[in-house]
């Protein structure tokens, strides 16, 4: 299957911080979300893909072509929904949409205004007069309305109510069904990744942590607890990292089998979320 994303060895430095080394791929028809906290990376990976800022060593392809090379192209064929929504604030919806048209060869007007009529927005409306959370919608109703093959969004559902939140993510998902689209999206919504999904990319302080099959990672690793007692120096090894206290133990680890097969019931194996992956794979450092 094609690969529609390739980030190779990706680096961007400021003064107070760097994207280090930043690589990883996805295969068209699939979604990836992107997670991590507050200036983890996430953005400045996006805006770099776009070529909305200057990266300082690396490689990006989209559709297999080079994101510098290609700009123009790429954009033609890419969905852009961005966390600060701007826009021409004293003009209607439908006077940005127009100006917006113009960039794309495929906008479809019939499918803007059904995507408008879908998320209860007047066309006539003044942009600044739109709730955040309208603004959020008419940004995304332009990106699925010239037939991108490759949506990026940075936030999309941040600042949405849990009803908006998912009717969006309903969209997404519908949006890629004839597996001949993908979407990337950065969050800091964990529960937004478990349901949209397919691949995770987990980003810390410039770094990738993981990028994984969602499905893959959830099956990989365990949450394992127990008592102080039997927790020695090599027991602790097959921990990838582990928090103590007064009363016992948890750590997270890939050899679950084997430690169930030593202590038995005296340890408490779950399977953990995303999230919990997230925070024990930065070693709590995040």
């Amino acid at each position: 299957m094609e690969t529609i994303l390739e980030i190779d060895n990706l680096s961007k430095e400021y003064a107070d911080f760097k994207l280090d080394n930043v690589s990883f791929n996805l295969k068209r028809g699939y979604i990836m979300g992107i997670i991590g906290p507050n200036g983890a990376g996430k953005t400045t990976t996006i805006k770099l893909i776009m070529n909305l800022i200057k990266r300082s060593s690396g490689e990006i392809k989209v559709f297999g072509l080079d994101n510098l090379k290609k700009e123009k192209e790429i954009k033609n064929r890419i969905g852009f929904v961005y966390s600060d929504i701007n826009f021409y604030e004293n003009f209607s919806v439908n006077n940005n949409a127009k100006i917006i048209a113009n960039f794309y060869d495929n906008w479809n007007w019939e499918i803007f205004y059904a995507y408008l009529e879908r998320f209860k927005i007047n066309k006539n409306q003044i942009f600044k007069d739109l709730s955040k959370g309208m603004k959020v919608k008419f940004a995304i109703s332009l990106a699925l309305s010239h037939d991108a093959e490759l949506l990026i969004m940075d936030e999309p559902t941040s600042g949405l109510d849990p009803i908006f939140r998912h009717e969006v993510i309903n969209i997404l998902q519908e949006y890629i069904e004839d597996g001949n689209r993908s979407i990337v999206f950065s969050t800091h919504i964990i529960s937004d990744i478990e349901k949209m999904a397919d691949y995770i990319t987990f980003i810390n302080k410039g770094k990738i942590v993981f990028s994984e099959d969602k499905i893959k990672l959830l099956d990989t690793y365990r949450i394992v607890k127990g008592g102080l007692d039997i927790l020695d120096d090599t027991l602790e090894n097959v921990f990838i990292n582990i928090t103590k206290n007064k009363y016992g133990f948890s750590g997270l680890t890939t050899n679950y089998s084997k430690l169930y097969e030593k202590y038995g019931s005296s340890l408490v194996i779950d399977k953990p979320n995303i999230e919990e992956i997230m925070i024990y794979m930065a070693g709590g450092n995040i």
